[in-house]
């Protein structure tokens, strides 16, 4: 799993506001530097270092909430919530595959062949959760997530 990136200037006496501007920035940019390779089924970490970025930004944005205009925090979390729900439909099949797999490693061969049968009706799951994925990336994209959330983080109200 990806390191949550470090936060300049945290360690020092700063206010509220600026903590908040600059952890959901760094936060925002976390979320889609893993957007490359997400759809990647061979390689599941990717969606769940996104997923897991979105979960971090989802914490700052809820722990600094007083900081930002309520109506676009209030859309940009919604916004954040809808990519990190996609994520997770990907997510959970990969986990559950992933995990048969590593049993079926263990059984005999009479038992795989019921193993295989699950797992290629998880993978029809893992390929749904990816057309949502999708989906949900070429969404914010047409928002401009990104940018809104710099946007929202460089104008936070001091406190």
């Amino acid at each position: 799993m990806a390191r949550a990136r470090k936060i300049p200037g945290l360690e020092g006496e700063i206010t509220f506001s600026e903590a908040a501007a600059r952890t959901v920035e760094i936060r925002a940019q976390e979320i889609f530097s893993f957007a490359d390779g997400v759809l990647d089924t061979s390689n599941p970490e990717r969606v769940h270092d996104m997923r897991v970025a979105t979960r971090r930004l989802r914490a700052a944005l809820e722990i600094f909430a007083p900081c930002f205009p309520k109506s676009e925090h209030k859309e940009l979390l919604r916004e954040v919530k809808k990519l990190a729900d996609a994520l997770g439909e990907r997510r959970d099949p990969d986990v559950q595959i992933d995990a048969l797999l590593t049993l079926k490693a263990e059984l005999g061969q009479g038992e795989r062949a019921g193993v295989n049968g699950l797992v290629a009706e998880i993978r029809a799951r893992q390929a749904r959760g990816n057309e949502l994925v999708e989906a949900a990336i070429e969404h914010v994209g047409e928002l401009g997530l990104e940018q809104r959330l710099i946007a929202l983080a460089q104008g936070a109200v001091p406190s």
